[in-house]
């Protein structure tokens, strides 16, 4: 683990569970771009899933040389078909799955 890694890991441990979540709602996503409009989603015994990832290295890692997209984890929430969820990170040390339940009740609770 780098001192980055480190600091990061540490700075999130100290949020309270809305700032963690405000922090996620900015986070910049990359995904495999497909040739038509929308996600190439996965089917797992979980349910469907996306592949997204937090830097387009790490994309590039999982899917080679393609294209690509990117946007904040709150307008993936948005984009997402009923029932999708967000895999972020799958190949990484931490991966996991986008909570976007909460994602959506806050931005309810915002009025939007």
């Amino acid at each position: 683990m780098s001192l980055r890694d480190l600091v990061r890991q540490e700075s999130v441990a100290g949020m309270s569970p809305e700032q963690r979540l405000a922090q996620l709602r900015s986070l910049r996503l990359y995904f495999q771009r497909p040739e038509q409009p929308g996600f190439f989603v996965s089917q797992t015994v979980e349910g469907p899933v996306v592949p997204v990832f937090t830097s387009w290295e790490r994309l590039a890692l999982f899917a080679g040389a393609c294209e690509w997209a990117s946007t904040t984890a709150e307008d993936l929430v948005e984009l997402l078909p009923e029932g999708v969820r967000a895999l972020v990170d799958p190949l990484g040390p931490r991966p996991f799955l986008l909570d976007t339940e909460a994602m959506e009740e806050t931005a309810e609770l915002r009025g939007e």
